[in-house]
């Protein structure tokens, strides 16, 4: 390729070089005139992710944050978390550090210090516009000054300025969460690390906005320079029947039966780059219900968790219509689109005969199965696992123009209809996602899957809440099989409906939430609020299981006060905001929210959207007031390829239809294994991918079937005809595994079929990805 261009240059026709970029997928901006981000083009440098590149100057540290420690202690179902940031200057010239993490989507953040060698100052929050003029006039004036700020619930931004050279600088921040058990089962989340967002085209109107998504990235498979290290305990108050990590290989030492401590079993070897997840169940699959209360100095907090009746399966089901919108852009390329593709393999076979179904697949622009929802017989299922199978991710996240098209489709009568999304979120445009949901939502519900190790929980938790649905979250293939079963589980009938909650004898007021929603999983009922005068009288709550009355009552007297529940003072208010702020429209009445949200975080002393924790230094440390802003580069996340910023770009590249225009390619273009380098920095195309071949070609495969094949005895007789749909992988090295049989025909066909795929091995070519010879799926038919 690289020779192609250098030869079309030096003939002037670059059509040519055009075509083939249009082939690759290149090409998807070029209509728009977007400009590509090795043009220093400074709108999209304020918008898109790129990829960091050492700089020669050894004069400045460009990697300032040298660890990150988090200290967990969870007591009963409240998780209380400290995160240690140290940065230090190794180089000459001061410094200024941002650096963009994750935290947990109901994080409470009510707490951060900053310390410079043995002074610590403790920060204040403030309205975020002044706590921001506040830290630049002390950057400006030579001061140490830490900001905390809110980009997303959960994505903070942490800026340093003047870091001397020399200097170890140290900042920490709490935050509390509630956990909240599912059939049974504890799990606590930490991300690590915030995958890189995608830039639409809508956001070049306002280059300013969220000019955090412009972070640098480390390429695939490359460390940060910084460690990571987390330490779990947990202090229960039943016995602790399992415990185990889904995501990382950790060392647990238990302290008795209701205590342990859990930490990762090599810290040496960098595992920050994907969510750290924990799985505990109690003894005898109970959860921690009742009550807890907090007296405090003007208010009195609450938190009930009552716990949910066992679901019971309804014997008849209504059908359903689902459109399954699967994200196959660049960020899904790889693993995260292995892992797709098994997830609505297990999602399409669970759908019932009377069910309909559809698929829309979105990236740059979507492409669809059928143009209206078809019955879900097993060819019809087997065709829609070949069209999604045959993806291999590229381009962008266009995920609202994916939901605008869905929205248009059209409804089977007298069918209940579920969107169910596979993304792993990595976009921009949460809230005017959510704008648009709110907007159309009719009578869907929505059900998300978040596919990969580190995806946007903020995107795909507040679908499924402003949708009615469930979210989930995939981590791998395994993984898969067993959400599809959850999945299944959800949609046959709700756990308990028409959920009404009384106070008797018990002044509680500033409740949340106001009305309690259905409850799809077996998860309890979990209410905030504050209380006056004593702690006594009844909460009571009823509703509808299996078509059962149901009733549970709280008796409030028997609960003690404790100063130990203080933390449900900050949960109280971060639920207040969430169901305020997190998934509210872009439009309507933003003043008043924000006005009502800003009073609460200055109230309760917690970091959100309008407010901030600063620290200031009254010492002028740096009197000449020069100073280098660095953007603390990031790792991809785990399993994420390196066309997550190539998605973005690819929808960047402008090629002029003049050759007089496109003198502003002056520099080299070269072609690097899969990758384009313009500048210094990388423009990944799309995967070019050969699919396996059997050698000699599809002719020469069906007539290896039909000398080979053996028509049983038992479909003579039974005047049986038909064909048997075979799955299968070749392997890189040509031959066929793991085969089985998705549309089936008759036990003894479906025998000689599997026997005719074995006997195929080793004369398969190999499918390639970008020239590379790799596993990949195949469906063959084979007719009897």
């Amino acid at each position: 390729m690289k020779t192609l261009y250098q030869n079309t240059k030096q003939t002037g026709n670059y059509m040519i070089f055009l075509v083939i970029l249009m082939i690759t997928g290149i090409f998807n901006g070029y209509s728009q005139g977007i400009v590509s981000p090795g043009i220093k083009s400074p709108e999209k440098r304020n918008q898109s992710p790129y990829f960091f590149v050492q700089s020669e100057d050894t004069e400045t540290d460009r990697l300032p944050l040298k660890k990150t420690s988090v200290n967990v202690n969870i007591a009963g179902v409240i998780a209380d978390v400290v995160i240690n940031q140290v940065y230090r200057n190794t180089g000459e010239n001061t410094l200024e550090a941002i650096y963009v993490f994750p935290a947990s989507t109901r994080s409470a953040v009510y707490s951060m210090k900053m310390k410079i060698g043995e002074r610590e100052i403790v920060a204040v929050i403030q309205e975020s516009e002044k706590a921001r003029r506040n830290y630049e006039a002390a950057k400006a004036n030579g001061q140490t000054a830490s900001l905390l700020e809110q980009e997303r619930p959960n994505v903070f931004m942490m800026s340093v300025a003047n870091i001397l050279p020399g200097d170890v600088i140290e900042v920490e921040m709490k935050y509390t969460e509630l956990l909240i058990p599912e059939s049974a089962i504890y799990e606590f989340v930490f991300p690590t690390v915030v995958g890189p967002r995608y830039a639409g085209d809508s956001d070049r109107t306002n280059p300013q906005k969220d000019n955090w998504v412009a972070n640098p990235y480390l390429k695939k498979g490359k460390s940060p320079n910084y460690s990571f290290d987390i330490e779990v305990n947990i202090s229960a108050g039943l016995p602790i029947q399992y415990l185990s990590s889904l995501s990382h290989d950790v060392a647990i030492t238990y302290q008795g039966k209701n205590k342990a401590r859990i930490g990762l079993k090599d810290p040496e070897t960098f595992q920050g780059n994907k969510d750290f997840i924990l799985d505990y169940r109690l003894s005898g699959d109970r959860i921690e219900s009742g009550l807890l209360l907090y007296e405090g100095e003007k208010e009195n907090f609450f938190l009930a968790m009552v716990q949910p009746p066992k679901r019971v399966l309804r014997k008849e089901i209504p059908p359903r219509e689902f459109i399954f919108i699967v994200d196959v852009s660049g960020s899904m390329h790889g693993f995260p689109l292995d892992v797709s593709k098994q997830l609505m393999k297990n999602l399409l076979n669970d759908l019932r005969p009377n069910d309909r179904f559809n698929v829309l697949l979105f990236a740059g622009c979507s492409n669809l199965f059928s143009n209206e929802p078809v019955v879900a017989t097993e060819e019809n299922i087997v065709n829609a696992i070949y069209f999604i199978n045959k993806q291999s991710g590229g381009g962008g996240t266009e995920l609202l123009s994916a939901m605008k098209k869905a929205m248009t489709l059209p409804q089977t009568e007298g069918y209940s209809r579920s969107f169910v999304i596979a993304t792993d979120g990595y976009i921009r445009v949460e809230k005017e996602t959510f704008d648009f949901m709110n907007r159309n939502l009719g009578e869907a519900n929505f059900f998300t899957f978040g596919i990969g190790s580190s995806v946007n929980r903020y995107l795909i938790e507040g679908m499924a809440h402003i949708g009615r649905g469930k979210p989930f979250v995939v981590i791998n293939e395994k993984e898969a099989k067993k959400k599809a079963a959850g999945f299944r589980k959800y949609v046959s009938t709700p756990v308990l409906t028409n959920i009404e909650v009384s106070f008797n004898g018990f002044k509680a007021y500033d409740i949340e939430p106001l009305n309690v929603p259905d409850l799809l999983a077996e998860r309890p009922v979990v209410l905030f609020g504050k209380w006056k005068g004593s702690p006594t009288g009844f909460i009571e709550v009823k509703g509808i299981s299996g078509g059962k009355k149901y009733n549970k009552t709280l008796k409030v007297s028997s609960t003690n006060s404790s100063d130990k529940n203080s933390a449900i003072r900050y949960l109280w208010a971060r639920e207040r905001i969430r169901l305020l702020d997190d998934y509210q429209q872009v439009s309507g009445s933003g003043s008043e929210i924000k006005e009502k949200v800003t009073a609460l975080g200055l109230e309760y002393n917690l970091l959100t959207k309008y407010t901030s924790f600063i620290a200031l230094d009254s010492e002028i440390r740096n009197e000449n007031g020069q100073i280098t802003t660095i953007k603390q580069p990031l790792p991809l996340p785990d399993g994420v390829s390196n066309y997550a910023i190539g998605g973005i770009a690819q929808k960047s590249v402008m090629f002029s239809r003049g050759s007089s225009k496109t003198k502003r390619y002056n520099q080299a273009i070269k072609i690097s294994g899969e990758a384009m380098e313009v500048e210094d920095e990388m423009v990944y195309a799309p995967a070019v991918e050969i699919r396996p071949e059997y050698k000699g070609g599809v002719n020469e495969l069906y007539a290896f079937f039909k000398k080979n094949l053996v028509f049983p005895e038992s479909l003579k007789k039974a005047g049986i005809k038909g064909v048997v749909f075979v799955q299968f992988i070749v392997d890189k090295y040509g031959n066929v595994k793991e085969i089985e049989v998705i549309k089936r025909l008759h036990p003894d066909a479906d025998r000689e079929a599997i026997r005719l795929i074995k006997l195929t091995n080793g004369k398969w070519k190999p499918g390639t990805r970008d020239g590379k010879a790799v596993e990949m799926q195949m469906i063959i038919p084979v007719k009897f």
